[in-house]
């Protein structure tokens, strides 16, 4: 993958983890509508820039009880209304990749919610992130450092 690609990838998850934090907290009457402003009021690049972002939300919400299920059966010892908004939206981003997008390989998911949280959350939550995402990528049955076609 080339820096450039990576960058925006970059670009597009913290996009992503942004819109879905905001959701989460206020779940919008037109998702379209909500996407249309959330991109023009709050990114730097032009929307298509985001495309990748935009995939990543439609997957996460579109899938929200699957990816919240397995949140709940991996946060051992965790009540699921306790986990922090913000940890929460990296894991349903994450979850989301690495069942979902096979053209991604659950560590690269697993990293970059690592660099999320190490970014934008408290510093305890990596290692709780990083154990719900390290026992999700054991349950997946194919290489974790692969993608798939």
């Amino acid at each position: 993958m080339s820096k450039a690609l990576f960058a925006q990838r970059r670009d597009c998850r913290v996009a992503a983890m942004q819109y879905l934090y905001a959701w989460s907290i206020n779940d919008p009457a037109n998702l379209s509508d909500d996407l249309r402003v959330f991109f023009e009021d709050n990114c730097e690049h032009p929307r298509d820039h985001y495309a990748f972002a935009e995939e990543l939300i439609q997957g996460v919400i579109l899938n929200q009880s699957e990816v919240d299920g397995r949140i709940r059966a991996l946060a051992h010892n965790w009540e699921f209304d306790r986990i922090a908004k913000i940890d929460l939206a990296i894991l349903r981003l994450a979850i989301f990749e690495m069942i979902h997008r096979k053209d991604i390989p659950p560590v690269v998911s697993i990293n970059e919610a690592i660099d999320l949280s190490k970014q934008f959350s408290n510093p305890d939550s990596k290692r709780f992130i990083n154990g719900i995402l390290d026992r999700l990528k054991d349950q997946l049955g194919r290489d974790a450092r692969k993608t798939e076609a």
